[in-house]
């Protein structure tokens, strides 16, 4: 890993600047032998458009409840229905949970979807960023995610851009902090985590973020430790990509939008930094920052980006922490879309937000709701869709889907057809050479496109 010196501030996480700013793997060090500069090598061949559609995957780690946020079961007794009133939005008819007000006045531009079916049960990321089990095909590796097909099939849309970034900073169950698997698309589809653990330093001595614009000093500092790598045989047959790998971490391109400083303060305060953090635990902080660099990188060029806000598994005081969790995510992710909208991007940007499964309806002892896979739900935006719709329903307990189910794959489909990947059609060869559908359940939903 190359890593850059930055002012030393702190982010919402506890992750010094210096530290965020630790980008990418070379060709040694990284883990299983892939480093920026394969990546770079992998998307090289790939075919090129000229549009640029993106996506932004805010995964809520641990199973949000989804019927204290997008549907209130207004009918049902106490004991199911819970704490919480159901508020009117900006569109007739449609009521979703109190503690969304932000999103509730822009609801014209959300879609609820109330009634999500096919959930795996598993307790991480890997459904979310795939629309498979992840036992699926695992005998060679496993189904690709989102990110990681775009990077095979569309490559980056600049030499100096990843096609696909992860946010996601490690958490102590480390599924809930899952980048998005390349499965049998192997690591060189793979996506560019910016605080990747297990690499190596490469360290360019004296030379800060505020002084890459000197190229006479970046090169030299480059030569310095060129030399110092020859010394060990470590850059012998160095190409054009590796060549590549330091110019996108020595580059404004990447550097600047990982960089929040460069935002006002009033574009910063709009999104939020989701502190204090609470009901973390082994799960990843509430932290908002990440959701505007999220922003940041798809209008820098990524294709797809990947992060985990949260930890929603309550088991225990299941209102205190939708209270909390929901009120930063109501104020980051109504930011993200009214930030995408008013700079012309929220067609070409799709916003995901969901978790692996949903919660029981009867609220436990303690007051929380254990896992329910039965039913969920999903909060989407922008990609062009028909919005200012609720979709679906469940009965009047929540326990399953009444109107309209909604497979997990039906959304990850829509997409795939979002990004101008055609669902019913495109295919990636696995390693035996065989063409697999990047999904069973190939028609978007229609209500949406």
């Amino acid at each position: 890993m190359l890593t850059i010196h930055g002012q030393k501030t702190r982010y919402c996480d506890g992750i010094a600047r210096r530290s965020f700013l630790k980008i990418g793997g070379l060709a040694t060090g990284a883990v299983g032998g892939f480093g920026l500069a394969d990546l770079l090598r992998a998307e090289d061949g790939s075919p090129r458009r000229n549009r640029h559609k993106s996506v932004i995957n805010i995964f809520l780690g641990g199973g949000p409840p989804h019927q204290d946020m997008w549907e209130i079961k207004t009918e049902a007794p106490v004991e199911i229905r819970g704490e919480f009133s159901p508020i009117s939005t900006a569109v007739p008819d449609v009521q979703i949970g109190e503690c969304f007000p932000r999103i509730a006045a822009m609801m014209d531009r959300f879609v609820a979807i109330r009634s999500v079916v096919g959930c795996s049960g598993a307790h991480d990321a890997f459904q979310c960023f795939s629309g498979w089990d992840r036992r699926d095909l695992s005998s060679i590796g496993g189904r690709p995610s989102i990110g990681s097909v775009l990077a095979k099939l569309e490559g980056p849309t600049d030499p100096g851009i990843p096609a696909s970034v992860a946010l996601a900073e490690k958490t102590r169950h480390t599924p809930w902090s899952e980048p998005g698997d390349p499965g049998f698309l192997g690591a060189a589809c793979q996506a560019f985590r910016p605080n990747g653990s297990g690499m190596d330093n490469l360290v360019l001595n004296g030379v800060s973020l505020d002084r890459l614009g000197d190229r006479r000093q970046l090169l030299s500092s480059l030569d310095g430790m060129k030399r110092s790598a020859d010394a060990s045989g470590m850059m012998d047959g160095m190409d054009a990509f590796t060549q590549a790998a330091f110019g996108v971490l020595t580059s404004s391109g990447l550097a600047d939008a990982l960089d929040i400083s460069k935002e006002p303060d009033e574009v910063r305060a709009r999104y939020g930094d989701g502190k204090p953090y609470k009901f973390q635990y082994d799960g990843a902080p509430t932290c908002n920052e990440h959701v505007l660099i999220a922003r940041r990188l798809v209008e820098a060029g990524v294709r797809s980006v990947t992060l985990s806000f949260g930890r929603w598994d309550s088991h225990g005081d299941n209102f205190g922490l939708v209270r909390d969790h929901g009120g930063k995510l109501d104020q980051a992710v109504s930011a993200l879309v009214e930030d995408l909208e008013q700079r012309g991007m929220l067609d070409d940007v799709t916003v995901l937000v969901w978790g692996e499964f949903g919660r029981t309806p009867r609220v436990n002892a303690k007051a929380g709701r254990d896992h329910w896979p039965q039913v969920s739900c999903a909060l989407m935006a922008g990609g062009g869709m028909r919005t200012g719709q609720a979709i679906g329903a469940t009965n009047r307990l929540g326990e399953r889907a009444a109107r309209r189910p909604v497979h997990v794959q039906e959304i990850i489909a829509t997409t795939y057809h979002n990004l101008g990947l055609d669902p019913m059609t495109t295919t990636v060869d696995d390693p035996t050479g065989r063409p697999q559908y990047l999904i069973d359940k190939r028609q978007p939903i229609a209500e949406l496109v």
